[in-house]
């Protein structure tokens, strides 16, 4: 696997990463186990001083640090400054939490015995990481796990070289032990290798559903915990008390962040037919008003995609829709350009016997479907493999609530859509993984919650 800058605006290749042998893949492995030893006993308030200097400096480097994103996966600066500061701000509530976290907690279970459990940390663990938010991303995983007391081995995505290591080195300028937190670039096989080492005792994937099948497996065979966040469909419900015209702009903007490459985007938008055509029409309009551009300038609302690969999947399954059946209102084709650009895409008319109902679609697409009740929005909303998020809209917020909890998803919004806080769990359900992130869900994954019992 070869780790470089391909930068998707131009595509120039900008800079390459020597890839690990075997041998240095191995004493990486051994350093982290090595680290563990000494890191777990790093006094928590240590620990945390050193997450709340990563945070600092995150929030110091903020410009250089999104100009990267830009550069490695096309998303444009704006966006890339605002992924910057979300990451900051998970290093910093770790470090404000993390020690109450750590609290013996007493348990009253009716008896003379004393009865306490400990939250320990369980050893070294591998992340791999995908390309679509490259720093967020490892501050998820990275950020509670280091201050349970856990080593931590980080595979990035291959093109994402850089921002891998400048994680590294603030890490370590803040505090991280050099061999607490090791970046590898490494091949999928490698990783198969350091994930069955028995030294290693939990992974944590966030990436494609092939990818999640094959560290599942390789952690099932070897015993290991896992964590999988993979693809995801979302739902949108719209209901008919809504500003038309506001919230489809909002709705519209919302699926074409991050050239909507992400796997909480609201792919699936649920429309009542009584407003369905003057919707669609507002969309159409936002969605061709936008501006396609390089993603370092001022002004820009959709850069490239992450890769000409992926590009050409996104236009593949949406030509595909249409000699199914859908009707594409704007966008849809590759632009001529250097670079992996594609006109963002409106679909109208997608049925469950299209391809475009089952798939995920990791593109600037958004799909429109009309409904004649709203036992029949939940139904259709329901019906996928996946079941990450899923977001109602209307003004009376009661209701949006009642329909958001009948959801069969692992988060539900109303009002918004893919809100991601450094307190809330971060998960789903189904074909979209399982374990949880962020907040106090995610600092119980990799820890051995033991109980101490001493008989009264």
């Amino acid at each position: 696997m070869a780790y470089r800058t391909e930068n998707p605006a131009t595509g120039v290749v900008e800079q390459e990463f020597t890839s690990l042998t075997d041998a240095d893949v191995a004493r990486a492995v051994e350093r982290a186990d090595a680290a563990f030893t000494s890191w777990r006993k790093t006094p928590a308030e240590q620990r945390a001083a050193a997450l709340a200097a990563v945070a600092d400096a995150f929030q110091e480097r903020g410009d250089e640090l999104a100009r990267v994103i830009s550069t490695e996966m096309g998303k444009p600066f704006t966006q890339a400054q605002g992924e910057v500061a979300l990451s900051s701000s998970i290093y910093r509530w770790y470090a404000d939490h993390g020690p109450a976290l750590l609290q013996e907690e007493t348990l009253d279970v009716g008896d003379s015995a004393k009865s306490v459990v400990v939250t320990d940390p369980v050893g070294v663990l591998m992340g791999v990481m995908p390309w679509n938010f490259p720093q967020y991303q490892v501050a998820r995983f990275a950020a509670p796990n280091l201050m349970l007391g856990n080593t931590v081995l980080l595979k990035h995505a291959s093109i994402c070289g850089r921002t891998a290591e400048l994680i590294e080195e603030i890490l370590h300028a803040a505090g991280i032990p050099e061999d607490a937190y090791i970046n590898l670039f490494v091949s999928t096989d490698q990783v198969t290798d350091i994930i069955a080492d028995p030294r290693v005792r939990g992974v944590s994937l966030t990436g494609s559903e092939g990818a999640g099948k094959a560290v599942a497996e390789t952690a099932a065979q070897n015993l290991k915990k896992s964590v999988l966040e993979l693809g995801g469909s979302d739902p949108l419900i719209v209901l008919d008390d809504v500003d038309v015209a506001e919230t489809a702009k909002t709705v519209a903007t919302a699926r074409m962040s991050n050239a909507g490459q992400a796997c909480n985007s609201p792919k699936r938008i649920f429309v009542p037919a009584s407003m369905f055509d003057e919707f669609v029409k507002v969309v159409v309009e936002t969605v061709e008003a936008m501006t396609v551009g390089n993603p370092l300038e001022d002004g820009t609302d959709v850069g490239p995609l992450s890769s000409v690969q992926g590009r050409d999947d996104a236009v593949a399954q949406v030509e595909r829709a249409v000699e199914q059946g859908a009707t594409l209102h704007t966008g849809g084709t590759a632009l001529d350009r250097d670079g992996a650009w594609m006109a963002p895409a409106v679909l109208t008319g997608v049925t469950r016997e299209m391809d475009a109902f089952k798939e995920e679609i990791f593109g600037p697409v958004a799909v429109v479907y009309s409904y004649d009740s709203v036992d029949e929005a939940v139904e259709l909303a329901n019906d996928s493999s996946f079941g990450l998020s899923g977001s109602v809209w209307a003004q009376d917020t009661a209701k949006a609530e009642e329909i958001a909890r009948r959801l069969e998803v692992g988060m539900t919004y109303v009002n918004e859509h893919g809100t991601t806080k450094a307190g809330l769990p971060f998960g789903g359900v189904r074909r979209s993984g399982y374990g949880r992130e962020l907040g106090r869900w995610g600092f119980g994954e990799f820890a051995n919650t033991k109980l101490v019992r001493v008989a009264g």
